[in-house]
């Protein structure tokens, strides 16, 4: 059996490409370099048990395939002590993690169990007055960042690294290779 076969399972949305785009690029900005190794994301579940990456790869073809693409804004910021997070508007997003969570309850992380508030962290792990001057800055130059989450992405957390697994578009009933 492949080792990684039992690391969690991320799951992430997948915005269009300019959105992608401005995110990154705030990350970029202001998220530490040597901690930056993954790219600009909304998380929908942490830690999905690897071992039923099948099971849940086909969970995710058969929720995608019935949802078309659907638009989103960022909405606020979320300071969040050591960082600053872009709080996302996206209530279909938030309806449809509703319905995975319900399929995957019995086997969620303790993190994956609480509230959901869609958000991309922009900055993390910085000192608290570096991200309550980032949190300022941003509210006085609010990004305006609205586009569509067109499908999501299935991850492989390799303890610190992310591996594509799939990704799954909106009115897809396939998923294609990383």
């Amino acid at each position: 059996m492949d080792p990684s076969a039992a690391c969690p399972l991320i799951l992430t949305a997948l915005f269009d490409a300019e959105s992608a785009r401005e995110f990154q690029t705030l990350r970029d900005r202001h998220f530490p370099a040597r901690l930056n190794i993954v790219p600009a994301h909304l998380t929908l579940f942490h830690a999905l048990p690897g071992q039923a990456a099948e099971a849940i790869t086909a969970d995710l073809r058969d929720l995608c395939r019935h949802i078309p693409p659907f638009a989103f804004r960022v909405s606020g910021l979320r300071f969040l002590g050591r960082g600053v997070a872009l709080a996302i508007d996206a209530p279909a997003l938030v309806a449809a993690r509703a319905r995975l969570a319900a399929y995957w309850r019995p086997s969620l992380s303790a993190q994956d169990r609480q509230g959901f508030a869609p958000h991309v962290t922009v900055q993390n792990k910085v000192d608290g007055k570096v991200a309550r001057a980032l949190h300022e800055a941003l509210m006085a130059d609010f990004p305006q960042i609205d586009g569509l989450l067109l499908g999501l992405r299935l991850w492989r957390y390799l303890d610190g690294p992310w591996e594509p697994v799939a990704t799954f578009s909106f009115k897809a009933n396939v998923a294609k290779a990383p």
